[in-house]
């Protein structure tokens, strides 16, 4: 009976130290995303699930809705180890330098912020009635508008008007972004401006409702507008048969030098991994690849390094 007790005894001691290695082996994250109404929001919703199928449940992620890229930024400073959030890359660099809206906002925990994999960026859509008669931005001028309020597209979207000498003679139409392609489809505009993932499904949408053309800007209007080159390569939208040349803002999950380094290579790792099942979902995944490294322009958490040292990517002095 004693021996059977022991038995008994050392049978519990052993499912529950099993039971502690798994607890101990399960990664909790939270990710700041966006508003929940947003494309970034359900991308942070994909995420989730692939960390867990990726990671068969050991990786699981919760998903927190957030007013803004600045937000994510500035809750840097008293999160913990858990934290994962998404922003420009150039968002943390003004944190870091107290820039902008970072003035008199400074704080030593901004330069702990690391780098961990990018995801898709702020694509610029300037979006056109097939049978407006517009085909570069120099036929933009008496047409009628749709720039919207408030958001990176709107303000993106004026300033272009502006460099390549079209404010004051564009129409802009004061109607809701949300609200633009059934605008479009009755004539009430002639086209608008939209910022986000691509393929974007307001101009998959209009694409294939009423017929679109979606400006390519030239090189020299790139380099004009100080931001990135994206080609949005043809055959993604209904009716465009060559690819568009526009800009984008890389966008970027960081955390914090407080995760641990095997935190970050199982995340950074399972990403990667889950990224081409994640573009069978939902396209905007596959606009996603080593190319869009160049523009993690600050460091690197030594934990997702690891892994793109194991795949062979080279990294820069500036990322390491």
């Amino acid at each position: 009976m004693k021996f059977t007790a022991l038995l008994a005894g050392a049978a519990i001691l052993g499912s529950a130290a099993l039971t502690a290695g798994f607890a101990s082996a399960e990664t909790r994250i939270t990710y700041k995303s966006a508003k929940s109404i947003s494309s970034y929001y359900q991308m942070a919703v994909q995420i989730a699930e692939a960390m867990k199928a990726g990671s068969d449940g050991d990786i699981i992620v919760t998903v927190e809705e957030s007013q803004g890229s600045v937000q994510n930024v500035m809750e840097a400073r008293a999160r913990g180890g858990d934290y994962v959030f998404t922003t420009p890359p150039v968002l943390v660099r003004l944190a870091q330098g107290g820039k902008a809206m970072f003035k008199d906002k400074g704080d030593p925990k901004f330069d702990e912020i690391r780098a961990l994999f990018p995801i898709p960026s702020l694509t610029m859509h300037f979006v056109m009635d097939a049978d407006s008669g517009v085909s570069n931005f120099a036929d933009l001028e008496g047409k009628t508008v749709l720039i919207g309020k408030g958001s990176f597209g709107a303000r993106e979207g004026a300033k272009y008007l502006g460099l390549f000498g079209l404010e004051g003679k564009v129409n802009l139409a004061d109607v809701e972004l949300s609200n633009a392609v059934p605008a479009l489809k009755n004539g009430q505009i002639d086209g608008f401006v939209t910022a986000g993932s691509f393929p974007a499904p307001n101009v998959i949408e209009a694409a294939a409702s009423t017929g679109v053309t979606v400006l390519s800007l030239t090189d020299e209007q790139i380099a004009t507008t100080k931001r990135a080159k994206l080609v949005i390569p043809a055959g993604t939208y209904a009716g465009q048969t060559e690819d568009i040349n526009t800009t984008s803002l890389p966008v970027v999950a960081f955390t914090t030098t407080a995760m641990s380094d095997d935190a970050a290579y199982a995340l950074t790792k399972t990403y990667w991994e889950q990224k081409d099942s994640m573009g069978s979902a939902a396209a905007w995944w596959n606009g996603v690849d080593s190319d869009l490294m160049q523009h993690i322009t600050g460091k690197i958490h030594p934990g997702a390094a690891k892994y793109y040292k194991e795949i062979g990517w080279a990294l820069t002095d500036a990322q390491m």
